[in-house]
Order: structure tokens, then sequence, then C-alpha cells
């Protein structure tokens, strides 16, 4: 597994770089489609959050446990299948709910907007983030993140993000990547900031999505994350696959399981 991680990574150039443009369009339309999706679930209360289950009930109740539910969704097309071959690149969708005793609406929006103290709620995932412009509901800010499985992976990322809400009981948000850099030598006399074309393609796009909703004593999260990543190379789909395909769920896990712990503090 170690082996085939470092092939992964030491891979020829011509399997690294940017995203084809192909790639990139058939990211674009199937955000816009969930975007177009999540805009008909948030004008209504009793729509608000998908049901990750066909048992609501008991979906609730477990979320109640404490317990998290995550899924891989699948597109509606078989043009962008989550987590196969597009064009070079992988398109991954996730999703994952939680429930935060004693949270409320407003609680999970100051956390959200503090980016300042991303670091210390977020780590060690996050090592950076700030804020560069804010106009009402919409900003744009900047994070550097780290991703550590075999490899460690350091990137600078960009997002605008946009926060909206229904009612009092009921808000949202989405953040859409505008720049994803990989960052060479991080924390050292070397660092710098790869070329494009330097790129092993770790993330190449990512959009998040929050729904929250207030009731039963606690707030009800969700969140959406679409993500691009390169291709697996050829041959070595039994050594990469799992480790490709565990990242953004992991990631999403972490996330949604940290945003409960700030709640809860």
């Amino acid at each position: 597994m170690i082996c085939g991680l470092l092939l992964f990574q030491g891979a020829p150039r011509l399997l690294m770089g940017e995203p084809t443009p192909a790639a990139v369009s058939a990211f674009n339309s199937y955000s816009k489609a969930i975007e177009f999706r999540l805009a008909q679930q948030h004008r209504s209360a009793n729509t608000f959050l998908a049901p990750a289950s066909v048992n609501p009930e008991s979906e609730e109740a477990r979320l109640r446990k404490g317990e998290l539910i995550v899924e891989k969704l699948t597109p509606p097309t078989k043009t962008a299948p989550s987590g196969t071959a597009l064009s070079g690149a992988l398109l991954h969708h996730w999703r994952g709910t939680a429930f935060a005793p004693g949270a409320k609406v407003a609680d999970f929006e100051r956390l959200m907007r503090d980016f300042g103290s991303y670091p210390q709620h977020f780590s060690p995932q996050v090592l950076q983030a700030r804020v560069s412009m804010q106009d009402g509901d919409r900003m744009m800010a900047s994070m550097r993140v780290r991703q550590k499985h075999v490899l460690t992976v350091v990137m600078d990322t960009n997002y605008d993000i946009n926060f909206g809400q229904l009612d009092a009981q009921h808000g949202y948000s989405i953040s859409r990547s505008t720049r994803i850099a990989e960052i060479d030598s991080p924390g050292t006399s070397a660092e710098r900031t790869l070329r494009p074309s330097e790129e092993h393609g770790f993330l190449w796009r990512l959009n998040t999505y929050w729904s929250y909703e207030e009731r039963d004593g606690g707030l009800y999260l969700q969140i959406e994350a679409v993500s691009l990543t390169r291709s697996i190379p050829s041959g070595l789909g039994w050594a990469i696959r799992p480790y490709v395909e565990s990242i953004p769920r992991e990631s999403l896990e972490f996330t949604l399981r940290s945003a409960c712990n700030a709640l809860r503090k």
C-alpha cells in the first residue's frame, strides 16, 4: 500500500498538473445541480434537511444519541460518477448529518463566521485561516490546510462563502473554492507554492454546503462536500483507490465532528 502511494506521488508529470477543461466543466455542472436542489430544499422548513434514510424517525433517534450519519451520494447522471474516472479526474460527493444538543442557529453561525478560531476548533487540519473580504452575508476567506494520511499534504485555499436563512430556526451556507495551491516544504526556509504544472492533484476543487435546523432542543447539522481530484494512475487502482476514496469521507467526518465539539464547548 505504501509503495503504491509513493508511486502515486511520483507518477509522471503528464499525470499531474491542472484538471482538464472537461473535468472542470463537469464539476461545475454537477455543483450547479446540487445548488439548485438545495435551493428548493431551503424554501420550506419541512424539506430543509435531506433525509439520509427511508426512516427519518429512526435516523433522528440515532443522531440524538450522538451518532454521525455519513453517506456517499450517487450523481444523477452517468457522466460524472462519484469516485470514478472523469477526464483524468475523480468527482467525490459525500453528505454527513449530526445533532448538537443545546446548540442554536446563532451559535453555529458565530462559529462559522469566526475564521480566526478555525485553527483552534478544526486542528490539526486547519493551520491558518483569515477573512480577506466581508460584505454582509458574503465573505472571501483563505485557509492553510493539512491532510495527513500516509502522505502529508499542505495546501493554501481560498473560498467564496455566502450565508442565508429561511427563518430564525433554519440557516445555510455555500462555500466554493476559488483557488487551491499545493505547498512544497511548508514551514521551512525552502517553502514555496508549486506551479500548477507541478502539483500532484490531491485536491483541485472543493465546494461545501451546510444546512442547519434548530429543533428538538438542539441543532441538526448537515454538510455536503463535492470535490475534484486527479484520477488514479493505470495499474495502481488496487492500492490507491481505497486511500483516495477514504480522504473525502474522513475529512467530512472530521469537519462535522469538530463543529459539534466546538458547539458543545
